[in-house]
């Protein structure tokens, strides 16, 4: 691939005697969707502060299109950020929040009101030009947020937590926005977000992060299909572990894992294979419904099995119900013994 548009080479950064980030290395590609995806405290709002130059690291360097800019302040590197707490100003309008940035540019007014009504209309909100926040919903809000950022035609967007204060249904919609506006202007954005879903339906790349590490960078199915440690496979989507599957074939201390959707049900065991086990709840989840079943004659207590409304009708499941169940080989993941206490991490 070609050189890459931002690079970050052995960032650390500390706080105290608390190490924050630990050489994180990261390649980001011109008009890639990126985002760092991780728990709270795990180092990813402090990385995107670095690369927006809003804190200084302790070691390390960034380079945007081969141009060292580490040490080039923050107004200066001609990025744009937007931030969970949408940060406008309330006695400003919506039309004004977003010309701010283009008046401390000295734009001439004229170019100002046309790229206030061009960014406006982008995010569907030309009906609030003349609004102030607070007579705004917290969408609207978000999209004023997201249209002055995008007023500034940065060479990077940078996004921290943008939909986490909203409601559902909002947080959706604005996902999509946010994706859509991305391609349809050809940005490069990187992404704070802990929530997976977010990752999961808005990134080319999901780098996941833990305790100042990246543990694993790849595309979201990548990331959910292949994960390449137990921390992963439980942080992005559910994850059954299984402490022995096929003791006569596999290494003593490994760790296996299979996705619920990928376990099979049937009311009898088919050609010898399959577990036996016991429904203990059934919960609905919309497009399907998680059985919890308490697994009988293993090591594990209970197994998760996503199962479509189809077949929970079709096999009259209920609560109590003893059940056969079956893991499929190819869908195993097998994990490394020295991987096996992040399972309970």
């Amino acid at each position: 691939m070609n050189q890459p548009y931002l690079e970050l080479q052995a960032i650390s950064k500390s706080y105290g005697s608390f190490l924050a980030l630990d050489r994180i290395s990261l390649n980001v590609h011109q008009n890639e969707f990126v985002c760092l995806l991780g728990p709270s405290g795990c180092g990813k709002s402090t990385l995107l502060r670095l690369i927006a130059g809003l804190d200084s690291m302790n070691q390390g360097s960034i380079q945007l299109m081969g141009n060292d800019i580490t040490h080039v302040a923050a107004g200066k590197r001609d990025f744009a950020m937007m931030f969970q707490s949408y940060a406008l100003f309330p006695n400003m309008t919506a039309a004004q929040n977003i010309a701010y940035g283009l008046e401390n540019k000295k734009w001439n007014k004229h170019d100002i009101k046309e790229k206030v009504k061009e960014v406006l209309e982008l995010v569907n909100l030309s009906h609030v030009a003349d609004k102030y926040p607070a007579q705004c919903s917290g969408g609207q809000q978000q999209r004023i947020a997201l249209a002055r950022a995008l007023a500034m035609s940065p060479k990077i967007l940078l996004l921290d937590e943008p939909l986490s204060a909203l409601d559902a249904n909002v947080r959706e919609k604005l996902r999509y926005e946010i994706r859509l506006l991305h391609d349809k202007l050809g940005m490069t954005t990187i992404m704070v977000t802990h929530d997976q879903d977010e990752a999961l339906t808005m990134a080319d790349r999901i780098v996941v992060m833990n305790e100042g590490h990246i543990l694993q960078a790849g595309s979201p199915q990548d990331i959910y299909e292949q994960p390449q440690s137990p921390f992963v496979a439980h942080f992005i989507g559910t994850m059954n572990f299984i402490p022995k599957w096929s003791p006569e074939s596999s290494a003593e201390n490994n760790v296996y894992a299979i996705r619920p959707e990928h376990v099979q049900l049937s009311r009898e065991r088919k050609g010898g294979l399959g577990e036996t086990g016991k429904i203990e709840n059934i919960e609905f989840r919309g497009s399907f419904y998680r059985l919890t079943v308490r697994a009988m004659n293993q090591e594990y207590e209970t197994i998760l099995i996503d199962v479509s409304p189809q077949i929970l009708h079709q096999l009259e499941l209920k609560r109590s119900d003893p059940i056969m169940y079956t893991l499929p080989s190819e869908r195993i993941i097998t994990f490394g013994q020295q991987l096996r206490s992040a399972v309970n991490s």
